[in-house]
């Protein structure tokens, strides 16, 4: 097998001399405007294809294919006494549609624009079919006083004002129950029947 490099500039030394044939050395009139755009060739240095393209209809093309293989044999003959090589490579010519492919390409790019202008037309106008907002939000008020720093402030001092007036009602509540607890109330007529009853009793006693 020969090197990859010298396999290319074997293929684009073909493809310069098939061109500068076509344009100089083939007088068929059925060759039309026609445009050599690659050339490969075997690793073994015998077959080569070569690609074209033809400015025209389908016509013009079946033309041009028919007089490159008129001309096929000397076309070859000359590229082999040109490329110096033992045995001249066979030449198979190739009709290139990469500018038809690409044209077909720029057709679909120029309909898929106007598509996509009609969608944006039709977007604009639209509507939604229910509720701007599709989900159901549990609790609006918390998220609103969560995205407000002041009110969540304000509800802290709240808290802490409810939270001390409770603290000072027990406060009081319990020392007044206590001071009742610890010192009770005796009524002085009670007091004083229990001590006469008392002393009445001690003098009874002496008298026995």
């Amino acid at each position: 097998m020969s090197d990859p490099a010298k396999i290319r500039r074997h293929a684009e030394r073909v493809r310069e001399l098939v061109a500068e044939l076509v344009r100089t050395q083939v007088k068929d009139p059925r060759l039309g405007m026609i445009t050599i755009t690659d050339a490969r060739i075997t690793g073994d240095l015998r077959d080569a294809t070569v690609f074209y393209t033809v400015l025209g209809d389908s016509a013009a093309q079946a033309g041009t294919s028919a007089a490159l293989d008129s001309a096929k044999g000397l076309l070859r003959s000359t590229v082999g006494r040109a490329l110096g090589l033992r045995h001249s490579p066979s030449l198979t010519f190739v009709l290139d549609d990469v500018l038809d492919h690409a044209k077909q390409i720029d057709e679909l790019l120029v309909v898929a624009a106007e598509r996509d202008a009609e969608v944006q037309q039709l977007a604009a106008g639209a509507r939604y079919a229910g509720e701007p907002q599709p989900y159901w939000v549990a609790v609006e008020d918390a998220d609103a006083d969560a995205d407000d720093p002041a009110s969540s402030v304000d509800s802290d001092a709240a808290m802490l004002s409810v939270d001390s007036d409770v603290l000072s009602v027990d406060s009081d509540d319990v020392l007044s129950v206590d001071s009742d607890a610890a010192a009770p109330s005796v009524d002085p007529d009670a007091a004083a029947s229990s001590v006469n009853s008392d002393a009445a009793g001690s003098s009874s006693n002496d008298r026995g």
